[in-house]
Parts: C-alpha cells; structure tokens; sequence
C-alpha cells in the first residue's frame, strides 16, 4: 500500500470512529430508558390504548409524548382509539366520558414523573408518528 493510500485509510478510519462515538453519544441515555420504564411498567397505563412513552428528559423536564394538543384535538383521537364514538358530538356523553378517561391517564403518566427523583417538571410533546401510524395527518 502507498502513503496516499495509507494515510487515506487512517484518516478515513479515524472519521468514522469518531463518528460513531459520537452517535453512540447520542443514542446513549440510560436516565430515559429507566424513566420510561416507570411508564411502560405501570398497570393502568398500560391498560389503555395509547402507551404514554418519554421522550426526552434534560435538566429536570421530562418529555413525554402524548395523542393530543392545541392543534390536534382530544376529540379526534378518541374516535380512533374508540370507534364506537367516530361521529359523536363533542359534547355526548360517552365522548366526554372519554376525555376524562384521556385525561385521568394524562395525569397518571404526569404524577408518576414528578414522583421520581429529579424530575422537576413534564413537558408534552405531540405523538405525530403514532398519528400517522393510525392514518391521522394533522
């Protein structure tokens, strides 16, 4: 092998190690995966059908995804994750029974953040993959 080649190679190599440090970096985040653990491993969580999952967590804010926002409202999901109400005013109330449902669960995913160490706060971040997986494009 010439120098050029050699050199080239070593430089190349060198890239792409620190370029998967740096990925790894990234990927690495243990505090998430525990928190989320507390999340996914909660009884009445699970029992519904949207798994509330964190997303972020940095300097006391964890980021946990929800179905709803300002934007996309309750009353739209509802209908998805609960057929039986696709059609139904705002106002019916099962469509409201619902929402107290959705909220109820909200709260649960909520107290059980703040209940963990170092958690100052909760963020909510809208859940636009788990819409688009459920065909709703907002």
């Amino acid at each position: 092998m010439d120098r050029f080649t050699r050199t080239y190679s070593l430089l190349l190599g060198a890239v792409l190690i620190a370029a998967l440090f740096f990925w790894a970096k990234s990927t690495w985040k243990p505090e998430v995966w525990n928190l989320d653990e507390v999340l996914t491993s909660d009884a009445q969580l699970a029992g519904y059908p949207y798994q509330f999952r964190l997303r972020a967590f940095h300097d006391g804010v964890a980021v946990i995804s929800t179905p709803r926002s300002p934007e996309f409202p309750a009353y739209s999901f509802l209908q998805v994750i609960h057929p039986k109400l696709a059609g139904k005013a705002q106002d019916d109330p099962e469509m409201i029974a619902a929402q107290q449902d959705l909220i109820d669960h909200q709260k649960r995913a909520m107290g059980l953040m703040l209940a963990q160490p170092g958690v100052k706060s909760v963020d909510w971040e809208l859940d636009v993959q788990w819409l688009a997986d459920h065909g709703i494009h907002r």
